[in-house]
């Protein structure tokens, strides 16, 4: 298997549209690499290079040891799987998962055992004398993956291959994606502005924004420890609290709640302090770091109670906060922790990530 080598890519397509800007990365092999961002962030831009369905305006895209940055699709070895499924209508689910094969004008008995294969691996068995519009959703979408896994490329390329999918299939089928794409080797690359595929699907994610890459990391880390401001309020839901907070004697100021910052840090005027809302917590014996509030909303997610506390002392500071639905919070006066270590730090300016002492 060849490893997937993005170097300094950046395609322009008028001094004002550049919607890729000097990426670098790689992709291991057996590793699942997810592209994740916004719509316009560069990130299906960056698949149709790898595929070679555009050209780089500079850079270079490699597999294993070959250069393939100006080599056609077809010579590329990669299997892509389109959001639209791009199944033919007229074919047999046999015929549509052989058709790649017979383009290649593979041997008839090496198809043949090649389909036999990935139709078990798959569940496809009874599925195989069908045709498209006799499939459901779910179906089309392991049929479309059949067609990718039984060429045994070099590299998948996955575009949202999910999105048509209702949301109960959608949760069924990313399951057996995890499965199916531990089970094989290859270099993956797959895209989404859906976080929650990221993070349960990747080896690593690659979060995306403006064209720029914004932090390559573990999903954990990504969501323990956000490179800067964007990363921060685009992982997780609900959203991170980002707060900007005025800062004097080495604390910030929040309400009546005065918060230590990291040791490593030279006191500015101003910072953003961030704080997911599954972190924020009832007050228990000891806690330092306490500020009081009133509840203005309440969303019931179920499990827990999404609050929107505006915070005494403020004018109009709102915190959010998951607390367990326990009682009616609506209109109460609360009192809530601001644990230390859930606590982040970033610069009003640049917006990177302040200094700290955790790992």
């Amino acid at each position: 298997m060849a490893k997937l080598e993005l170097r300094n890519l950046n395609k322009t397509y008028t001094p004002r549209v550049v919607p890729l800007k000097e990426l670098s990365l790689n992709v291991e092999n057996g590793e699942f690499l997810t592209l994740l961002g916004p719509s316009g962030c560069g990130k299906s831009t960056t698949l149709r290079l790898i595929a070679g369905l555009e050209q780089p305006t500079r850079g270079e895209v490699r597999i294993g040891d070959r250069n393939v940055t100006h080599q056609p699709p077809g010579q590329r070895n990669i299997a892509m799987v389109f959001q639209s499924y791009a199944l033919y209508p007229h074919m047999t689910v046999c015929e549509n998962i052989a058709s790649g094969l017979k383009l290649r004008r593979m041997a008839s008995a090496e198809i043949q055992q090649r389909i036999g294969e990935v139709s078990q691996f798959l569940g496809l068995g009874e599925l195989m004398q069908r045709k498209p519009g006799q499939l459901s959703g779910g179906q089309r979408q392991r049929v479309a993956l059949a067609r990718a896994l039984v060429r045994r490329p070099d590299v998948f390329l996955l575009d949202e291959p999910l999105s048509n999918l209702d949301a109960l299939l959608r949760e069924q089928v990313r399951a057996e994606l995890k499965q199916i794409f531990a089970a094989q080797p290859t270099p993956v690359v797959y895209v989404t502005h859906d976080q929650t595929e990221a993070m349960t699907l990747s080896t690593r994610v690659a979060v995306l924004n403006d064209g720029f890459l914004q932090q390559l990391d573990s999903p954990k880390r990504i969501y323990v420890r956000p490179a800067n401001r964007f990363v921060a309020g685009f992982i997780g839901s609900p959203q991170m609290n980002l707060l900007h907070l005025k800062c004097e004697g080495g604390f910030a100021q929040l309400g009546r709640c005065k918060l230590p910052l990291p040791s490593q840090v030279t006191v500015p005027p101003e910072v953003i302090f961030g704080i997911r809302p599954e972190h924020v917590r009832l007050v228990r014996p000891g806690d330092q770091q306490v500020l009081q509030g009133r509840v203005v909303l309440v969303e019931n997610l179920g499990m827990s109670d999404l609050l929107t506390v505006q915070v005494e002392g403020t004018q109009g500071t709102l915190l959010r906060a998951l607390l367990p639905p326990d009682q009616s919070w609506s209109g109460k006066q609360i009192s809530l922790a601001l644990p230390p270590e859930a606590l982040h730090w970033f610069d009003v300016q640049t917006g990177d990530r302040l200094p700290d002492a955790l790992p």
